[in-house]
């Protein structure tokens, strides 16, 4: 059985709730993932522990990951993740030059640390609508269709 892990940083409330979304579609297709808030202190090294990793943060400013994403974006670069499935998701809002950066941000750092991001980054304008909600579901199924 795949251990799934999704890690995330909200400030207004957007990004988790499509965390929630997300993860409530993962368990639905009757798979476990453990759901952890960034502001945990969490040290990048939790994610050897997982076969599958899902990320979410919103951007910030002109294109940057939030402060609470910063360190441990930091301590990834010490991780092996060869072998592990990953996606991205996070909140944008396109009042800035570059919408939803962080997601960018982050499927390239899974990347370099050598994890196989298997969807394209999920990016919603600021609270998830209808739509939205539904691109979170289907974001949750999708990723749990490409476990081994």
């Amino acid at each position: 059985m795949s251990k799934l892990v999704m890690i995330f940083a909200s400030m207004s409330g957007n990004t988790e709730e499509m965390a929630d979304y997300i993860a409530g579609a993962i368990r639905e297709e009757e798979k476990e993932i453990e759901v952890i808030d960034i502001m945990s202190s969490l040290d990048a090294s939790i994610l050897e522990e997982y076969d599958g990793i899902v990320l979410g943060a919103y951007t910030w400013g002109d294109g940057d990951l939030p402060d609470d994403f910063l360190d441990f974006y930091d301590e990834m670069d010490k991780v092996d993740l060869t072998g592990k499935i990953a996606a991205v998701f996070g909140s944008c809002d396109s009042a800035y030059p570059k919408y939803g950066a962080a997601v960018d941000i982050l499927i390239e750092k899974l990347q370099e640390r050598g994890a196989k991001v298997v969807l394209e980054g999920l990016k919603v304008e600021l609270t998830p609508e209808d739509e939205d909600v539904e691109a979170c579901l289907r974001f949750g199924k999708e990723f749990v269709h490409h476990l081994s």
